[in-house]
């Protein structure tokens, strides 16, 4: 009876980690990207992921994105990183290309499409501009004349607009090899009387980010203003609450997804206002702008700012940094606990580039820190042993104390005491590798540079699950089951080799521990299965090493196996 009550208790245990931790993790811990191939007759063919062109699937998208852009003259922008144009109506960046990230793993994958101009769906751009009094400005239908034929690194263009009444404004553009864009705008008067201009930077979006916002990973506004880095608003925030204003000196601000940022850099030695703003027709904006200046007859008035467009990319991010005097680094949300984050994903990603192969540097990973961590197990091997042996002594006392629990704490206190016992020597492992997993769960999640990495086999994707799983046979029966019963092979052999990681561990003496530790290896499988590929390969290979670890142990420390006798 005691046995069936045991394993009923175990069993609900498991049942509430497994569903409660269903749902913690849609809405604090999102698993892994979307899978990125299917099976198909026991192989992996790339899911179809095509640049968006929806002519009309949205009452917005009133025409499709090829039919506005050849609906104005454009000045092409060619990078190594960025293909796209500017329209010279409005002088907006409003078409451009990450030509060093695909849609998907298909090798006709189009460019990710980062900007798109107004009245095709999903419009998003950047524009620089000025507002005034007593001046007529540049507006979005203005046409403005560039210096040159194309926007390419070393080629700077200025774009020029005078308006007739004595004033002559200019844009001058410049662009790296990376996705920084340099804008000085300047304001000539040559009219007779003097003019008040201001000004601004701005990036417009119709809609908001796809990419979910998630406690672990912020998507939407962001910035840092007066040296802070702010992640306190939402899409939802600025429907509900309206617009979000700031002064900053210096700073950055802009609209970041999951791995893409669009970002307005104004002058750091300069003091702006800035602020997140809901459009008039629904969208969003982003926008910096200095105090006005007067510009006197015959005065220029000049302000200089810089446009972020492009991937999250760590090193580029530090290096634009370092150079504009900004952390624009922290457009990628790694939490509180960056300071350790940052040097996983430096240490991986250094194992990439000697190996070349990121599941390979996964595997790198986790043998050093079992290394690492080796002599902490050992003591806890250690300890686990004393504990054994001290069984029969608890047990005892347990007995003899069994209604004075103050009393019970003191002796079994002088036990540990006495014989030198850390009952709690046995979490400490467990407890740093916490922040080891965690860390290699959000550089999965947030690194644009594990994006689409494969790993051998069917693992073309290590920022995805597990793509090969047995319930539809590997791809031979056509249908895709729920992500909550797709265990891939890698979810399975997590489960096996935890199950074979507790059988070795000397069984504890408490039943329904026992019990636990029997089911969890399968729950875990569970749980684990919509995680990305490459944290269950790093959570598999850990447990193999364990399993490696345990055996040495046994060998070195005969007793810890021992069952101990009752006294």
């Amino acid at each position: 009876m005691s046995d069936n009550r045991n394993m009923i208790l175990a069993i609900v245990l498991s049942a509430l980690v497994l569903f409660g931790w269903s749902f913690l993790s849609e809405r604090y811990f999102p698993t892994a990207n979307p899978p990125s191939t299917k099976s198909v007759n026991g192989k992996q063919v790339p899911l179809p992921k095509p640049l968006a062109d929806p002519a009309a699937d949205t009452p917005a998208a009133i025409r499709g994105r090829k039919i506005v852009l050849a609906e104005t003259k454009r000045l092409p922008i060619a990078t190594p990183s960025l293909q796209g144009s500017i329209n010279l109506r409005g002088a907006r960046i409003d078409d451009l290309l990450l030509l060093k990230h695909r849609e998907g793993l298909a090798k006709n994958s189009p460019p990710i499409q980062l900007f798109s101009p107004s009245g095709a769906h999903d419009a998003y751009f950047a524009n620089f501009g000025w507002t005034g009094e007593g001046v007529l400005l540049p507006g979005t239908d203005t046409i403005w004349t560039a210096s040159g034929a194309r926007l390419a690194p070393g080629q700077p263009v200025t774009l020029s607009w005078n308006n007739g009444r004595g004033q002559i404004f200019q844009i001058k553009l410049a662009v790296d090899d990376g996705y920084l864009f340099t804008a000085e705008q300047s304001v000539a008067n040559t009219g007779p009387a003097a003019i008040a201009v201001r000004p601004f930077s701005l990036i417009s979006r119709a809609t908001p980010s796809k990419d979910p916002s998630s406690w672990t990973s912020h998507v939407g506004p962001v910035g840092v203003f007066n040296g802070a880095a702010n992640y306190g608003f939402t899409f939802d925030d600025l429907k509900k609450e309206g617009d979000q204003r700031f002064s900053s000196t210096g700073g950055w601000l802009g609209f970041t997804d999951k791995y893409w940022l669009a970002a307005v850099i104004p002058d750091q030695r300069t003091s702006v206002e800035a602020g997140f703003l809901r459009g008039r027709t629904g969208g969003f904006q982003a926008v910096e702008t200095p105090a006005p200046t007067i510009v006197a007859p015959g005065k220029i008035t000049r302000y200089g700012s810089h446009l972020f467009a492009g991937a999250k990319e760590v090193k580029l991010l530090e290096r634009y940094s370092e150079a504009l005097g900004t952390e624009l680094e922290r457009a990628i949300d790694w939490g509180w606990f960056r300071w350790f984050m940052k040097p996983i994903f430096s240490l991986l990603n250094w194992l990439f580039g000697v190996i070349g192969n990121f599941g390979v540097a996964i595997i790198c990973l986790t043998l050093i820190v079992r290394g690492l961590m080796f002599p902490i197990a050992q003591r806890q091997f250690k300890s686990m042993a004393a504990m054994r042996v001290l069984q029969p002594k608890v047990k005892a006392l347990q007995e003899r104390h069994k209604d004075d629990k103050p009393r019970l704490q003191q002796e079994m206190l002088k036990l540990y005491q006495e014989e030198k016992v850390n009952p709690m020597a046995g979490c400490l492992p467990i407890l740093l590798q916490i922040p080891i997993f965690y860390a290699l769960y959000k550089v999965l999640m947030l690194s644009v540079e594990m994006r689409h990495e494969p790993f051998f086999l069917w693992i073309k994707d290590l920022s995805a699950p597990d793509p090969l799983t047995p319930v539809n046979l590997f791809g031979y029966l056509d249908f895709t089951p729920p992500h909550f019963l797709a265990l891939g092979v890698l979810p399975i052999l997590l489960g096996i080799t935890m199950w074979l990681q507790f059988k070795l561990n000397p069984a504890p003496m408490d039943p329904v521990q026992q019990q636990v530790f029997s089911i969890m290896p399968w729950v875990l499988m569970f749980v684990m299965a919509p995680f990305a590929a490459g944290l269950q390969l790093y959570w598999t290979v850990s447990n193999l090493l364990t399993i490696a670890q345990q055996k040495f142990l046994y060998s070195r420390y005969p007793g810890l196996a021992a069952t101990p006798e009752a006294k």
